[in-house]
């Protein structure tokens, strides 16, 4: 294929000669600036906003659209072509169409399915010119150390997520708690009348791409089964040896793969909380879902929960913010805690009020820890506040 070709399959993604469609601005903290010597990283779950967050960044960095190169290598067309080497090609025959400008920005999305291309993009970045790169992908492959191994002290990871609650309710201003925990945070499905048809099949190729091609698995179907127990035990202590057993694998495969799903997004660990390290190891782990709709798809009985559904929700609002959440246990539980400075902040959920059990577990973590700070409560009415809440704590 030659440059001419390459730049022809570029031009239909990029927006030399028209607007990019209009899109649900996503609430992301990014960097104040593009730099030249540091790669910008968009990673996050299969089909949750990647790509146009991608080209919401023309309008949020200010940059003119035929000083922008988009790519992206799901395209069919460079099925023979995805090595480091077409890369360079590209960005070389961009540069000469684009003489006149002094910066440009190339935007590769979904490049984990090019061959070198972390230590092609250092190469870039060691020596910087007039190009600053942003890169996109959802394959594991992409998430795990690879990455941060070629490419330390020159990235900075941005992580997206299915839409939240202030996002659903720019596409459905009239929506409820409810219908968001039902229908979730991915863009597509939200407005499609095969919205659960639409997330099976991210459920399957989320398991299938992005989690069997990483750890080898032979089939997917145990693994799927895995996903599934997991899922359907959402916020409840899980012991590896008793999947393991469930599913007639060993227990290290059983981490292995619950690893891998969590290096794609697909689910998230919640560790038991407690300021040494050995303790929280010797404990069993929560894991949640990244969506709720996701996991009321793929689970065969608790999916419609409202109780569940409000606190898995709850976990990946605090996750956003707080990339260490745990749980704590003594006579009753609570279901979440987060460090706030040096202190840790118990957080409760429920969907209409806290109860006397609720209350307990807290006099209970008090006690533990009389230097916490003050609880938040998390109820149906009180969700789309949670954030505020909690800075409030901080």
């Amino acid at each position: 294929m030659d440059d001419d070709a390459l730049l022809d399959i570029a031009a239909t993604w990029s927006f030399w000669d028209r607007a990019p469609p209009p899109s649900i601005r996503r609430a992301v903290e990014l960097p104040r600036v593009l730099s030249a010597r540091t790669a910008l990283v968009i990673q996050g779950v299969r089909r949750c906003g990647k790509s146009t967050l991608l080209t919401q960044l023309i309008k949020r960095y200010r940059l003119k659209r035929r000083d922008c190169l988009f790519v992206n290598f799901e395209d069919p067309r460079l099925a023979g072509s995805l090595g480091f080497e077409t890369l360079e090609r590209l960005t070389r025959a961009f540069g000469k169409l684009r003489g006149e400008a002094e910066t440009l920005t190339v935007f590769l999305d979904e490049i984990q399915w090019v061959d070198g291309w972390e230590r092609w993009l250092r190469t870039k970045l060691d020596r910087p010119g007039r190009y600053r790169f942003v890169v996109s992908g959802s394959n594991a492959r992409l998430l795990s150390g690879e990455l941060s191994s070629v490419l330390t002290g020159r990235h900075i990871t941005v992580e997206l997520y299915p839409f939240d609650f202030s996002e659903f309710r720019s596409m459905h201003p009239d929506g409820t708690i409810a219908e968001y925990l039902h229908r979730g945070g991915f863009p597509e499905p939200i407005t499609s009348g095969e919205a659960d048809h639409l997330l099976r099949q991210y459920f399957v190729d989320i398991v299938q791409r992005d989690v069997r091609e990483r750890v080898g698995a032979r089939s997917s179907l145990t693994l799927r089964q895995i996903v599934q127990m997991v899922f359907e035990s959402a916020g409840s202590e899980l012991s590896l040896r008793r999947i393991a057993a469930a599913s007639g694998v060993a227990v290290e495969t059983v981490s292995a793969y619950l690893e891998a799903c969590e290096q794609a997004y697909l689910l998230f660990q919640c560790p038991w909380f407690a300021f040494s390290e050995r303790k929280r190891s010797q404990r069993n782990r929560k894991y949640y879902p990244v969506d709720t709709a996701l996991r009321r798809v793929a689970v065969t009985r608790t999916g419609a929960d409202a109780g569940k559904a409000l606190e898995c929700a709850t976990f990946v609002e605090l996750k956003k913010r707080y990339r260490d959440v745990s749980y704590w246990r003594g006579a009753g539980e609570v279901d979440f805690v987060v460090r706030t400075g040096d202190r840790p902040t118990p957080v409760q959920v429920t969907v209409e009020g806290a109860g006397e059990r609720h209350l307990r577990a807290l006099d209970d973590f008090y006690e533990a820890f009389p230097h916490a700070t003050e609880a938040v409560i998390v109820t149906m009415g009180s969700f789309p506040a949670i954030l505020s809440n909690l800075a409030a704590s901080d």
